[in-house]
């Protein structure tokens, strides 16, 4: 006989309301990145002219980067942009592999190339350790970001100084990130429509609605004042990009998402680099949420504490409710228990999968990326990618709690690529 208790009817409503209160949110969220998204490609997208454009300090933090560096910083002093208002500061984090003997060299042939090193050891500072110390090299009032292994569209730095040029009000823009490799194998195909879908979804849609958006890891512009202000970067943090937007977000600052303004970037190839680099950045929130759960619980920032309940409903809520979803109907398709509260669950069922698919599918339109086979790996992702951010969640929590970690290095692992697919600006902004 199926065992049946009140407290399994309620885990199973829990679960139910969770998880379907986290779908209409994303598709609230998905309106309003079609809604900016439709607004963007109306707007006024010609460039600036080089006498307004303001002087840029940009900055690669690298910790032995020596596969990739040299064409990362080729194409930042390629890009488009006057020469006299820009400049490249890499900070060589005690790199043994030669990256900083690269940089020296490219220091050589362009005087707006410059190196910021320490004496090679096994461990490095951090990412955010670094760029502290490069912060303070930087001769210019805007600071660009981009990590190692980044090859930036020509016009995208051009496309990011341009907005916050037309609307003085920002603090800081951040473009797009693209997978470089996402026709390298299942995972990075799956990878691709991720990222993908959580630019056009949540990053869209949250400035859409809050006119803010969280910084990347990459391909950002902020000004050096603002940076000051809130006293740089988190040494702590391990996801020090999420950490930072957190603390201009208690300051009112207005943070622009920029989508045609595009960096290629390389991303995990194995399961086994994914899994290594998603439970970083889980651990990196983690933190966050740690850090901020007094003043977001204040309430004197509704954007802060949305963006806090938002990061626990995600992480811990959501995963927690789909775990219980799956056990309670594992155990009831063998018997061990029943459900005795009437509903058409099965419905219920396909209509969230039917809506996953929906909002996936049409983001993915407006990359031209809407095709039969990307719809298949889509449907495959709801059984198989989704399902491995639980094992990520949950390695990332025990890791928290039986370990203290100072931010160190720990970035993907890099390899040699082809040149990045050209593609035009309106292209990127989704063939407006």
């Amino acid at each position: 006989m199926p065992f049946s208790h009140p407290i399994l009817e309620f885990l199973f409503l829990f679960s139910v309301i969770v998880i379907w209160g986290m779908i209409v949110f994303n598709l609230i969220l998905t309106w309003g990145g079609y809604l900016y998204r439709r607004k963007f490609v109306k707007g006024d997208h010609s460039m600036s002219p080089d006498e307004d454009l303001p002087a840029v300090s940009a900055m690669i933090p690298a910790r032995n980067e020596a596969m990739v560096i040299e064409k990362t910083v080729r194409a930042l002093l390629a890009m488009d942009y006057p020469k006299d208002k820009f400049e490249v500061i890499v900070i060589s984090d005690h790199s043994n592999d030669g990256t900083t003997e690269i940089v020296d060299r490219l220091a050589l042939e362009d005087p707006r190339v410059r190196c910021l090193s320490w004496p090679a050891r096994e461990r490095g500072s951090g990412k955010p350790k670094a760029l502290n110390e490069g912060l303070k090299m930087c001769r210019h009032p805007i600071i660009a970001i981009y990590d190692g292994d980044n090859n930036p569209r020509p016009e995208s730095l051009r496309i990011m100084c341009t907005t916050m040029v037309r609307n003085p009000n920002l603090t800081a823009v951040l473009g797009k990130f693209r997978c470089i490799n996402k026709g390298k194998n299942i995972l990075t195909r799956m990878v691709n429509i991720e990222t993908l879908s959580f630019q056009w979804m949540i990053q869209a849609g949250r400035y859409w609605f809050s006119k803010f958006a969280i910084l990347p890891g990459t391909n950002y512009i902020i000004k050096k004042s603002a940076l000051e202000t809130v006293g740089g970067w988190d040494e702590k943090a391990i996801t020090e990009d999420s950490e930072l937007s957190v603390r201009l977000q208690m300051m009112g600052y207005e943070v622009q998402f920029v989508p045609t303004s595009v960096t290629w970037e390389q991303e995990p190839e194995t399961l086994k680099v994914w899994i290594k680099q998603r439970t970083r950045w889980v651990r990196g929130n983690n933190y966050v949420l740690k850090k901020f759960a007094k003043p977001a619980m204040q309430f004197k920032n509704r954007h802060l504490t949305m963006e806090f309940l938002y990061m626990f409903g995600l992480y811990y809520l959501f995963l927690l409710s789909t775990v219980l979803s799956h056990g309670i109907f594992l155990l009831s398709l063998l018997g061990v228990i029943r459900i005795d509260i009437p509903g058409p669950y099965t419905a219920v069922w396909l209509s969230a999968y039917a809506l996953y698919l929906a909002e996936v599918f049409f983001v993915l339109s407006y990359e031209k990326e809407d095709t039969f086979s990307n719809l298949l790996v889509t449907a495959l992702m709801y059984f198989t990618y989704c399902q491995m951010w639980i094992y990520v969640v949950f390695k990332s929590l025990i890791m928290d709690l039986t370990r203290y970690r100072v931010g160190v290095w720990d970035k993907t692992v890099r390899f040699k690529t082809e040149d990045a697919p050209e593609a035009s600006a309106k292209q990127a902004a989704g063939n407006g």
